[in-house]
């Protein structure tokens, strides 16, 4: 991962970036928070090391003077996960639009450009967890272990799920009723999602843990 080009196609190193931006600051924590491998971790923070997108310190621990290893997360690495977030907040909005529309050709295009980008969109609290169900069941398709085990941290942690802010996006998806050849969807009828742009601007949405204290 020696190229901005090739870091910008990896979700699973923007998604351990959101997390050491939330200050999950080890590496056995992040691998719980994120449900990737530890091993995979490892070499994801060494590719974010080279890229100085973070940075780690040694702390002498008050039990035998054990070194403890911390991360953080520098300026130019906050600014990448930020503009990335924003970007990916345009493209749920996209497929939020064509989903309210009924418009299944259109959103299962966007689905297929964009599906490797689920798992961090639902990490970082992008998508939510009950639009994206009922958005996958309206297409008829499955629900891959990646995305289920980050849907499994946003139940667990309950940081990121976002406020019931509009029903509006419910209506119109169930209105149209599928006339545009996509699945009878059950899951999402009666489901109450967050339609509202999540706050991809900055990082105050993150303060206070994210809901992963816990790890």
């Amino acid at each position: 991962m020696s190229t901005d080009g090739e870091f910008d196609e990896s979700p699973n190193h923007f998604i351990v970036l959101d997390a050491i931006s939330r200050g999950i600051a080890d590496v056995d924590k992040i691998s719980r928070a994120t449900k990737l491998h530890k091993e995979e971790v490892e070499l994801i923070i060494n590719d974010l090391l080279t890229q100085r997108l973070i940075v780690k310190t040694e702390k002498k621990g008050l039990i035998f003077r054990k070194k403890k290893l911390e991360l953080g997360i520098t300026d130019v690495g906050m600014k990448l996960l930020n503009a990335k977030k924003q970007d990916l907040e345009q493209k749920k909005q996209q497929m939020l639009q064509s989903y309210n529309n009924g418009d299944g050709t259109q959103l299962q295009s966007y689905m297929d450009a964009n599906r490797m980008w689920m798992p961090m969109m639902l990490f970082s609290g992008i998508m939510d967890m009950m639009f994206f169900t009922s958005m996958m069941s309206f297409m008829g398709l499955g629900i891959n272990p990646m995305e289920n085990a980050m849907m499994g941290s946003e139940n667990g942690g309950g940081g990121h799920q976002q406020t019931d802010n509009s029903n509006d996006a419910d209506h119109s998806a169930h209105d149209h009723g599928g006339t545009s050849g996509g699945s009878d969807s059950n899951t999402g009828e009666g489901a109450d999602y967050d339609n509202s742009s999540s706050d991809s601007g900055g990082f105050d949405g993150f303060d206070g843990g994210g809901g992963f204290d816990s790890f």
